[in-house]
């Protein structure tokens, strides 16, 4: 199981304010903290070279937003039988692997004796993305590791393939787009809640369990 998810980080100043923000203990380049539900997150201070991807938010100063995604470590009792499919998909030892402008590490750490459960505070796959059009050639490359693949499934907003890795892993491949805009467009893009084509005739009972969330545009403008 996946049990500690890490992101980036601009200096050790970056740390400190996160720490100040959500707790945690600092050391070796990195924060370690637990969100709500008790899930192991991880800040580290960016030594990758790739391009900063943040988001702006009013109430976190510009150098220490968060710079996107690093990596995260996974329980394994034998990393070993995972060797020959992450090579086939493109991973160097370490475990780290490239797109054409940003890179993500996938670790391993000795299992505890205590057997996972999924449940809240526990990571259900790892996800990576490819164009649309390398889709098939990916779900080829696991074949050709030993993986054995999901069909192409169509989520509409994006199509996945799913697959474990010999440790136990959960992880897709989802296609870069067409996005969240194939169905309403980006000026309202969340206001409202959308589902794909063949979950609309479950609107009613979906809208029944979902706690409503704010708009925060509407609250930028009051």
């Amino acid at each position: 199981m996946v049990h500690r998810v890490s992101f980036r980080v601009g200096s050790e100043e970056s740390l400190e304010f996160w720490q100040a923000r959500v707790g945690g203990v600092v050391g070796n380049g990195a924060l370690i903290f637990r969100d709500p539900e008790g899930l192991t997150l991880e800040l580290v201070v960016d030594d990758s070279g790739d391009p900063p991807l943040t988001a702006n938010a009013p109430d976190i100063p510009e150098e220490h937003r968060i710079r996107g995604f690093a990596g995260v470590r996974a329980y394994a009792a034998h990393p070993e039988r995972s060797e020959g499919l992450l090579r086939a998909l493109g991973f160097e030892p370490g475990w780290e692997v490239r797109g054409d402008s940003r890179s993500g590490f996938y670790r391993y750490d000795p299992p505890p004796a205590e057997h996972g459960l999924q449940a809240a505070g526990t990571v259900h796959h790892v996800a990576w993305s490819a164009p649309p059009e390398e889709h098939e050639a990916w779900r080829a490359r696991v074949i050709e590791g030993g993986g054995q693949p999901t069909p192409v499934i169509d989520r509409f907003y994006f199509k996945s393939i799913y697959f474990r890795e010999p440790s136990g892993v959960l992880f897709e491949i989802a296609t870069i787009g067409p996005g969240f805009t194939a169905d309403e467009p980006f000026e309202t893009l969340g206001e409202s809640l959308s589902l794909p084509p063949n979950y609309e005739q479950y609107r009613a009972q979906v809208e029944q369990v979902l706690t409503p969330l704010p708009n925060p545009r509407a609250e930028r403008s009051a």
